[in-house]
Parts: C-alpha cells; sequence; structure tokens
C-alpha cells in the first residue's frame, strides 16, 4: 500500500512520519528511510548476478517484512518468491498474492500447523523445512484436513548449529518420509549456513563454505541413488552468495541484507580486501534521527535510542560523517560525539543500524527518499510476526 492509497485524515506525525513531496529534514524522527537509487541499484545488481549465473534467487522476507519492497525485489531483480522464517510472516505475503513461499523454518505446533496447510488455498506455492521424520505425519494430516499440498525441504544443518540434521542418511530417510506422505511433495534441501555469514575475512567464510558445500553435495548424491532428484537445493546469504553459486550444487539463493546493508554486513571483507559496502552494495536504509539536546559542548543527544534499533550486532554509524560519532544509547536517547560542537539542534543525521532485521521489525514506516525528497511511504506489512 502507497502514500496515495491511504484513507483520507491522516497528518503527519500522528499516523505517518511524512508526506510525499516533502524534504528530507521536514520528516519526523527517529523513523525508517529508504534511499529509493541505491535500494534500486542494489535490487538490480542481484538480480543481474543471478540472472547471469543461471541461479534463482529468493528474497529473504524476514529482513524488510514488507510487501512492496518484495515486489520491487520481483520487479526489477526478478526474485522469484519470497523466503518467511515464520507462519505469520507467510500470512502476509500469501494474503498479498506472493505466490511462492519457503518457511525456511521447522513448524510444529498445532495451530501453526493448521494454518500453515491453509495457505495453499491463496493458490500459491507453500514449501517448509523439516528436520524430524515425526513433523512428516504432523505436516501430512494438517494438509489433508484441508485438501492442500505442502511442499517440503529437508533441512541439513551445514555448520549454523540450529535446526537440521547432519547425515545424508537421515536426509534420505526423511525425504523417504516425505514422498510417502499424502498431501505432502518433496522438493529438495534446505542448507544455509548462517554462521559464517558475517565472518570478517574472505577466506575465513570461503573456508566454512567448503565444508558445508561437500556435505550438501554428499546428501544430494545419496538422494540421487535412492531415486530422488531434488528440485530445489536452497541456501546462500549476502556474505556468501557467490560461493553457492560457483558449487554447482546450489540452485537457489536467499539473499536478504544485500538490498538495505546495515553496519554489521558492510564491514565484512570481500575478496579483494575491501568493505562490502563500498563497491558491491550500498547503504540504502537509515534511520532518521535529529539532534534534540546539545547542551553539553562535546556531546549532542539525537532521539533514535534503543526503542529503534536493534544493538545486538553493534551500534550504528552516522553515515556520510567522520567528525561526528554515535557512542551509546539509552531507551529513548542517542548519545553523539561532537567534539567540535558542528551539530545543531533540531539538525537531522542518517544513521546505519548494526543489523537491519530487528531494526525494521520495530517500525510502522519506510519512508521512501529520492535526491532529497519523499516519494512515497511503505508499511512493514509483517511488523510483529514472529509467531
Amino acid at each position: 500500500m502507497t502514500m496515495q492509497a491511504m484513507p483520507l485524515g491522516n497528518e503527519v506525525g500522528y499516523d505517518v512520519p511524512a508526506l510525499p513531496g516533502m524534504r528530507e529534514d521536514e520528516i519526523q524522527t527517529p523513523c525508517l528511510i529508504l534511499d529509493l537509487d541505491a535500494l534500486e541499484r542494489n535490487i538490480r545488481k542481484m538480480g543481474d548476478y543471478a540472472k547471469a549465473h543461471g541461479i534463482r534467487h529468493r528474497a529473504h522476507g524476514k529482513m524488510h517484512k514488507s510487501v512492496d519492497v518484495l515486489r520491487l525485489q520481483q520487479k526489477l531483480g526478478g526474485a522469484i518468491g519470497v523466503c518467511c522464517q515464520k507462519v505469520s510472516e507467510a500470512e502476509v505475503f500469501a494474503r498479498a498474492g506472493i505466490d511462492d513461499i519457503l518457511v525456511s523454518n521447522q513448524v510444529r505446533d498445532p495451530a501453526k500447523l493448521d494454518r500453515l496447510a491453509r495457505l495453499p488455498l491463496h493458490g500459491g506455492r507453500i514449501i517448509v523445512c523439516v528436520d524430524d521424520p515425526a513433523n512428516v505425519s504432523e505436516l501430512s494430516a494438517a494438509a489433508g484436513k484441508h485438501g492442500t499440498t505442502l511442499e517440503c525441504l529437508v533441512e541439513i544443518d551445514c555448520g549454523a548449529g540450529r535446526c537440521g540434521v547432519r547425515t545424508s542418511a537421515d536426509v534420505v530417510a526423511i525425504a523417504r518420509a516425505i514422498d510417502a506422505a499424502p498431501h505432502l511433495r518433496f522438493t529438495g534441501i534446505q542448507a544455509y549456513q548462517g554462521a559464517m555469514q558475517h565472518l570478517d575475512k574472505y577466506e575465513d567464510r570461503q573456508a566454512k563454505l567448503d565444508v558445508a558445500i561437500a556435505q550438501v553435495r554428499d546428501a544430494v548424491e545419496a538422494l540421487k541413488a535412492e531415486g530422488f532428484d531434488p528440485e530445489l537445493v536452497s541456501g546462500g546469504g549476502t556474505g556468501s552468495y557467490y560461493f553457492e553459486t560457483a558449487s554447482g550444487v546450489y540452485n537457489e539463493l536467499q539473499c536478504g541484507s544485500y538490498a538495505f546493508m546495515d553496519a554489521d554486513y558492510g564491514r565484512i571483507l570481500d575478496r579483494s580486501g575491501k568493505r562490502i559496502d563500498d563497491g558491491e552494495w550500498e547503504n540504502a536504509l537509515f534511520i532518521l534521527t535529529s539532534v534534540m539536546s546539545h547542551a553539553k559542548a562535546e556531546k549532542a543527544i539525537c532521539d533514535a535510542g534503543l526503542k529503534a534499533q536493534s544493538v545486538d550486532s553493534g551500534l550504528p554509524f552516522v553515515y556520510g560523517r567522520d567528525d561526528v560519532a554515535y557512542v551509546k544509547c539509552s531507551d529513548e536517547h542517542g548519545v553523539i560525539d561532537d567534539p567540535k560542537g558542528v551539530l545543531k539542534v533540531t539538525e537531522k543525521l542518517r544513521l546505519v543500524p548494526g543489523h537491519c532485521d530487528p531494526t525494521c521489525n520495530v517500525h510502522d514506516w519506510y519512508v521512501g527518499v529520492r535526491k532529497g525528497v519523499v516519494e512515497t511511504l511503505w508499511p512493514v506489512s509483517a511488523r510483529g510476526k514472529f509467531y
């Protein structure tokens, strides 16, 4: 839903932080802004890469939680669908007409299983991950109740140490159970190595992926030996997609953060030792914040504190400035070192958040800005959908 589609009566500062046509310095803060030019370049770049290498890209919706951003990824980047981590996220995208959805996680709770099994009634393809034979019968019963079909990926723990099985024998056993279950279809493998995505050095990330790729290759060969030819071998993130692409095993990527680029991802290094936010990808997502106090000569206080962002991966940095630094935050305040006293009260700054995913989840809106002017507003459609 764009701003133009909203009902009359909304006023800036109440329901929305900005209106189309406003200058960036008129936007209410703190809020999320998207540099639309940078966002579109990032999306096109990933789309061009996937097309050139003959690999599918399924955009990860847990990052932006936005139907509008996903539609842009489909339009400009050729994304074939979306990954979601929770059933409630998947429901948002299914209701919006997205017709190829992977719940890249396990679903075990009876109520959630029932909701998942109803999603194909929207007319799209629904895929879910499995790492336990007992879950196969649960999924089959839920889909049977609603007369739907769920597709399944067997999840491999290829180094993240979270969900997934570790041996090829277990992969084959679960695939066999899926194949035998009514209302289910075995579609392939989920193999996302999340633990290495933020390792600084390219060589360290490659070493971790070499191990994962060997594990996945062995599983694919074991499946084929039993008569199962996986349609999808899915995985890959912003810090590793080139490794999965070159493997000859993966045929689908699940990159998400590339589109926005946060501080934690930005600091990792490419093959030449250069930060990936300095050439490979651009910062497109920012927390816009205002200076609200400068009572102390050496520090400014801004209005973006803990409630405006997640700091699990570190503090944000002030974009485009090396004369000031964001150094501390509490609930409603951010402390900015300003040794030369250059900042003014009400001055606005762009902050690059440490971790985009949980930061986006605490905001209602993206304010799309192009060349300093508000062009559109997009709701964070799946905000708070974590059940």
